[in-house]
């Protein structure tokens, strides 16, 4: 009986704490668990597990400073690629081209965006569905 009394207990009590987030923290949580398994999945063996990059090849997803300053140009570089020298990032060039990813759709996009914009050290917060639009329409 006691046993029953304290699961009963524990149940109420985690759905009491789940009720209790906003729809707004809900929603970080659904695209950032998403975009753990976009990033293992179409990210991370260039990438790293880490976001730690590969030499002068691939750059890190650890510069935060840099993430927020291109952060229109995110999704464009996810769905379409970089074929040029991709930019500095700390002083140092990375020459290699970032492959397309023109089948994914807006919504893992932002999911790993998401992800990527909140590991690694950064914080960003949530980038949404409607935010990965827009920045898309920009493309070039």
């Amino acid at each position: 009986m006691k046993l029953k009394v304290i699961a009963f207990i524990t149940i109420m009590l985690c759905v009491i704490i789940v009720s209790c987030q906003s729809e707004a923290e809900q929603e970080y949580k659904r695209y950032y668990g998403s975009g753990t398994l976009v990033y293992k999945a179409k990210c991370q063996n260039c990438h790293g597990e880490k976001g730690e990059g590969l030499s002068n090849l691939i750059p890190p997803l650890t510069d935060t400073a840099y993430l927020k300053k291109n952060k229109a140009q995110l999704a464009c570089f996810v769905k379409y690629g970089i074929k040029e020298t991709i930019t500095t990032i700390n002083g140092k060039a990375y020459e290699g081209a970032m492959p397309a990813n023109v089948d994914m759709p807006a919504i893992d996009i932002a999911e790993v965006l998401t992800y990527i914009g909140n590991s690694f050290g950064n914080k960003m917060g949530t980038i949404t569905v409607d935010e990965v639009n827009v920045d898309l329409e920009k493309c070039k």
